[in-house]
C-alpha cells in the first residue's frame, strides 16, 4: 500500500484517504469494501437524515417520488442530443423524449420563460455555458467578491477563470448588502464589461438589476443572474424576477430552494441566445445527461407548481423569525435593519464566539449542521476561518417547522455558542426535536 505523506501533494485530507486505502487493502474481498460504502451511506442517512438539524442553505430534502426516480431504470439509458428522433444519436428514445419534453415545459411554466434547458448535471455548468456562449478569452466581466457573498464559480478559480476572463469586482455596500449602484455605474463605465454577473452564495436581499441593465446597455453588455440559491424563491414569485428586470440569462441549482435533485437549470427569453447556449450545452458540456435525474427534476417542477408558493413563503417567514430570535439572543445578525433577510438565509457574525469555523464545528458536535462563511468585514484570505456563519431554513421548513420553532432553534444554537449548554445535552434535545418532525411537506404523496 502506498501511504500518502506530506511529500506527496494531495488536496484531500491524507488521513482520511489513508484510512480508505488501509480498509481496501486489508479487506479479504472486494465485496467487503463495497459493503463499507453501503454502511457509510446508511450511517449518513441515519445521522444527517434523521438525527441532525440541517441548517445548510444549499440543502433541501427531495420528495419520496423524486428520490425514487433517481434510482430508476432510465438512469442507465443514453440519450445524447436534443429532443426528437432525428436529433438523437441513438434510436429507441421515444419515452426519453417524453420525459425530457415534460421536464422542459414544466420548467418554462414554473419560471415563466420562453426557454429552459435541463441537461446540465450541475449548476456550475450553467455558469460555464454562459461564459462560453457570451464571452471570449480576455473579455472584461464584473462579478461579486466572496466576502460580499460572491461564489467561486464566477471568480478566477471557477468557470470565469477557466474561460480566461478579466474579472473586476462589483462594488458592494457592506451595510445594505447589495450593489452600490453609484460606484457600479462609475466602475462599469470604466471597465465596459461584456457580462456582469450577480451570483451570490450569501444572499439576503434583491439587487438593482433594472438600473444595472440600463447602465451596461450603453455598450451592449449583459446581466447574468446566477440564482443558484434564490431559484425556488424566483419561481414562486417571492423574490425579484431577474429576466423580467433586465437580466439576459438566469441559471440556478435545482437542489437548493427549488428542492429537486442536484442539477443545473438555465433559463432565458431571447431567441437569439438559444443557438449559442444550446450549442454549448450539447455537445460541449452535456452528452449522456442522466435521464433519471431529468425525470426527478420534472416531478420536482410539478410539485413546485402545486406547492411552491406556500413552501417558499414559509421559508422566508422562518428565516425572518430566526433572524429576530438570534438578535434577541444577543447574536449579531447581518441585515437586521432590513428585517434580516428576504430569502432562505440568515447570516450571523460569530467573531466573538471564536469565528465561523469554530462555531460550525462546535454546533456539529451537537448535531446542528451549519457552515462557516465570509462576511463583508472579512478578507478573502480569511476563507479557512471567517467571522460568519450561514444558516438556511429550507430543510427545516419542508419538515413542517414554523415561526415558533425558530425561537427554539435560536435558543439551542445560542446556548451552545455562549457556553450555557453542553454540546452533549444539546444533541439530546436535537434528537427529541427531530423525532417530532419526521414527515416531508409541500410534495405529492408517494
Amino acid at each position: 500500500m502506498t501511504t500518502i505523506t506530506e511529500t506527496n501533494y494531495e488536496v484531500h485530507d491524507a488521513s482520511v484517504l489513508n484510512w480508505a486505502r488501509e480498509l481496501i487493502d486489508n479487506s479479504p474481498s472486494e465485496r467487503l469494501a463495497a459493503d463499507e460504502v453501503v454502511h457509510a451511506v446508511n450511517r449518513n442517512e441515519l445521522w444527517r437524515g434523521r438525527e441532525c438539524l440541517n441548517l445548510l442553505a444549499p440543502e433541501a430534502p427531495t420528495s419520496p417520488i423524486v428520490r425514487k426516480l433517481l434510482s430508476s431504470e432510465v438512469g442507465i439509458r443514453a440519450a445524447e442530443g436534443h429532443i426528437g428522433p432525428k436529433q438523437r444519436w441513438f434510436a429507441g428514445t421515444q419515452y426519453i423524449d417524453e420525459i425530457e419534453s415534460l421536464c422542459m415545459e414544466l420548467l418554462k411554466k414554473v419560471f415563466r420563460t420562453n426557454y429552459a434547458d435541463h441537461r446540465l448535471i450541475a449548476s456550475m455548468l450553467g455558469n460555464m455555458t454562459v461564459y462560453a456562449a457570451l464571452t471570449e478569452p480576455g473579455d472584461p466581466i464584473m462579478t461579486m467578491s466572496q466576502p460580499f457573498g460572491g461564489h467561486s464559480s464566477n471568480r478566477i478559480d471557477g468557470p470565469a477563470g477557466i474561460r480566461g476572463l478579466n474579472i473586476r469586482d462589483i462594488p458592494m455596500d457592506p451595510v445594505e448588502l447589495t450593489v452600490d449602484i453609484e460606484q457600479f455605474a462609475k466602475t462599469a463605465r470604466e471597465t465596459r464589461p461584456k457580462v456582469v454577473t450577480l451570483g451570490a452564495s450569501m444572499t439576503l436581499f434583491p439587487f438593482p438589476i433594472k438600473e444595472m441593465a440600463e447602465i451596461v446597455s450603453e455598450w451592449d453588455g449583459k446581466i447574468f443572474f446566477d440564482g443558484a440559491h434564490q431559484l425556488g424563491l424566483i419561481g414562486a414569485g417571492l423574490f425579484q424576477d431577474p429576466l423580467k428586470e433586465g437580466a439576459s440569462v438566469l441559471t440556478g441549482s435545482a437542489g437548493k430552494t427549488f428542492s429537486g435533485p442536484q442539477s443545473g437549470i438555465i433559463l432565458w427569453d431571447d431567441p437569439e441566445l438559444t443557438k449559442p447556449f444550446t450549442d454549448t450545452i450539447f455537445p460541449a458540456l452535456a452528452a449522456t445527461h442522466q435521464v433519471n435525474r431529468v425525470a426527478a427534476l420534472a416531478v420536482a417542477a410539478a410539485e413546485f407548481l402545486a406547492f411552491g408558493k406556500e413552501y417558499m413563503g414559509q421559508i422566508v417567514k422562518n428565516a425572518k423569525a430566526l433572524g429576530k430570535a438570534f438578535q434577541n439572543q444577543g447574536i449579531t445578525v447581518l441585515g437586521s435593519h432590513k428585517d434580516f433577510t428576504e430569502t432562505h438565509q440568515v447570516i450571523l457574525d460569530v467573531g466573538k464566539f471564536g469565528g465561523g469555523y469554530h462555531a460550525a464545528n462546535q454546533l456539529a458536535e451537537a448535531n446542528i449542521i451549519t457552515n462557516k462563511n465570509l462576511i463583508p468585514t472579512d478578507k478573502p484570505e480569511d476563507w479557512d476561518e471567517p467571522s460568519g456563519l450561514r444558516i438556511g431554513t429550507t430543510e427545516i421548513t419542508r419538515l413542517g417547522m414554523k415561526e415558533d420553532d425558530m425561537e427554539v432553534i435560536a435558543k439551542l444554537i445560542g446556548d451552545v455558542l455562549k457556553g450555557d449548554e453542553s454540546t452533549a445535552n444539546t444533541k439530546k434535545r436535537i434528537h427529541e426535536l427531530r423525532s417530532t418532525f419526521d414527515k416531508l411537506h409541500y410534495c405529492f404523496e408517494e
